[in-house]
């Protein structure tokens, strides 16, 4: 693991091409190879998705408006008090199509054309669909069928593909490449950081992928939405902790081993060197949060959080505080080391592995597709429990320390069982609640899945200058350089979409 790691950034530049047109070998390089290595760049792929621009978007932006976390700072408030900032709202599309869609786009050239590499094949077109759907679901209306093909096609300029159709195109693609795996093949092995080459495992991912985005288009289409999500269940979706999605870490020798929820959250913001006294940025964990999870006992607290006491984290339930959303008094710094952090044993520890996709998400959507009437493997209040269950066992993956005990389980499902007498939507508000708290970090999941379903139900904050009118953001905005550079097309985007604004909604949020 830390070998191919460690190696990733070198052998990337091996798979550079050399212009060879009108000059033969003269423009070859002898130091590098002509034509890329699939399984090195397939690696590279992964984890240039998974660390996107982290700490800016998810933090910052999405952190924010979902009211996991808060900060007193104005600049960096982007969403805690709904500005629009070009800095923080378009490094995940401008870093994410020159680094992760052109990586696995090319991985998927190199492939396609080989019998015997069809897992390789059908795992990046998996693979591919996870990085798109980040993209269309933050911005919306964006570059897909022309994406990726400036080196073949000379096409700088993509057009901007309408978000259903890049959505159908993408439920289309892991209904396709599902099917196609062949577990008599081989695949990546050990360049695969998430799975380790396991087929059979992709195959869940795929039909995971297809129950989350089937649900994702269920406000605007019902009917579409049915269709995709008897069809992931009857593919069969990821149940039990040993098939979750995980992505593992070392902590160094380079940035690149780092968890980069951890290592960017704490290098820009909570360093552990101002023990919650300074940071950097000013961010906490939000009093909303931190307070839903107090009032209920929840025990995953004290795996998610942790208030600075001298220079340790004190996971006490009891000491934990979230700060506000929408303020801008900065506090004394004193005061300032009283409001809860992450964890940085867990959640923000650099070696910690990070949860792609696991089964406390699939269990709760199974639970809202039983109570939609699409699932009927079980009941909501069955799947419900599973779903909750395995987010505290979630807790695990940072040490058996974390793991939280039976009697703590128990004791929360004496006061915590699922309510069935409730009418539609309150059984809705529960699931999707969950969803809040056993996907937290996974702030572009949590971000949709709210504005899908509006659960849960956040207070939005007015603070002055603020561009939404006081209601929570719907989108982030295109890239100043985007409008500069490709106008045509994000104009004619734009004139189909709506505005360029933070509270524009996307096709699947109408």
């Amino acid at each position: 693991m830390k070998k191919y790691i460690y190696y990733i950034a070198t052998l990337l530049i091996l798979t550079i091409a050399g212009c060879k047109k009108d000059f033969g070998t003269l423009n070859d390089n002898p130091n590098s190879l002509s034509t890329p290595t699939p399984a090195f760049l397939f690696s590279k792929s992964q984890l240039s998705a998974m660390s996107n621009s982290y700490y800016l978007t998810a933090v910052l932006n999405l952190g924010g408006f979902i009211q996991h976390y808060a900060t007193y700072k104005e600049v960096s408030g982007v969403g805690d008090k709904y500005f629009a900032n070009d800095f923080y709202q378009a490094p995940y599309f401008t870093d994410g199509y020159p680094v992760a869609v052109n990586e696995i786009e090319e991985v998927i050239r190199a492939v396609k054309a080989n019998p015997a590499d069809v897992n390789k094949l059908n795992i990046a077109r998996i693979w591919r669909v996870y990085i798109y759907h980040r993209i269309t679901d933050l911005y919306g209306d964006v570059p897909y069928s022309e994406a990726g093909k400036g080196l073949t096609d000379l096409n700088f300029n993509p057009k901007y593909d309408t978000q259903e159709s890049i959505y159908k195109d993408l439920l289309k693609e892991l209904d396709e490449s599902a099917k196609g795996l062949d577990a008599a093949k081989p695949s990546y092995g050990g360049n695969d950081f998430i799975y380790n080459g396991d087929v059979l495992k992709w195959k869940k991912f795929a039909y995971s992928m297809m129950l989350r985005l089937g649900l994702r288009v269920s406000k605007k289409d019902a009917a579409l939405s049915e269709i995709w999500v008897k069809k992931a269940i009857s593919g069969g979706v990821i149940l039990n902790k040993e098939d979750n999605a995980t992505m593992k870490y070392t902590d160094g020798p380079q940035d690149l081993n780092r968890n980069p929820v951890a290592r960017e959250s704490r290098s820009r913001d909570f360093s552990p060197n101002s023990f919650g006294k300074n940071n950097i940025e000013g961010g906490k964990l939000s009093a909303t949060f931190i307070n839903y999870l107090k009032s209920n006992n929840d025990p995953r607290l004290s795996v998610y959080a942790g208030v600075w006491v001298g220079t340790a984290q004190d996971l006490n339930p009891a000491i934990q505080k979230g700060f506000p959303n929408g303020v801008g008094v900065a506090p004394s710094a004193n005061e300032l080391g009283t409001y809860s952090e992450p964890n940085q044993s867990t959640v923000f520890r650099l070696d910690a592995p990070l949860m792609v996709l696991g089964n406390a998400e699939t269990n709760l959507y199974l639970a809202e597709a039983a109570l939609r009437g699409w699932n009927t493997l079980g009941t909501a209040a069955e799947f419900y429990e599973k779903g909750v269950n395995g987010s505290f066992d979630q807790a695990s993956i940072y040490g058996s320390n974390y793991s939280i005990a039976a009697d703590k389980k128990n004791q929360y499902w004496l006061t915590h069982s699922y309510q069935t007498g409730g009418a539609f939507e309150k059984q809705l508000e529960q699931i999707n609640t969950q969803i809040w708290v056993a996907l937290y970090l996974d702030e572009y999941e949590v971000f949709a899945n709210w504005r899908r379903t509006g659960y849960p139900v956040l207070v939005p904050v007015n603070y002055p200058g603020n561009v939404t009118a006081g209601t929570i953001p719907r989108r982030l905005i295109y890239p100043n350089a985007e409008g500069a550079s490709n106008t045509k097309n994000v104009q004619e985007a734009i004139a189909r979409q709506g505005a360029n604004t933070l509270t524009t909604r996307v096709w699947w949020d109408k």
